[in-house]
């Protein structure tokens, strides 16, 4: 199964620890699509941003309880990449987040 990486790359996750990660190893974090594996992740990210990907590291983010009044509901699982890049590459729409 081939994706555009438009439906594999969902959104960048922009906090403290994600951008500690850009400025320490050139990493970057997203959120993916479940059903992605590593390599489609690469190729995604190497044609959207035409760049070279280094590695991939991936993880399944537990969904949490959440209450509102005496309802209890649970948010979404879902599936974050990181994203390390080769020396001398940088996605530059991110370096101002």
């Amino acid at each position: 199964m081939k994706a555009d990486h438009r439906h594999i790359l969902k959104t960048h996750i922009a906090t403290e620890r994600s951008t500690a990660l850009r400025d320490r190893n050139n990493e970057y974090v997203f959120e993916v699509d479940r059903a992605a594996n590593k390599q489609q992740i690469r190729e995604a990210v190497e044609t959207a941003f035409k760049v070279k990907v280094d590695s991939v590291n991936t993880m399944i983010v537990a969904g949490k309880s959440r209450r509102m009044g005496r309802f209890e509901g649970k948010t979404p699982v879902w599936k974050k990449a990181v994203v390390r890049l080769k020396k001398g590459d940088s996605i530059t729409i991110f370096e101002n987040v």
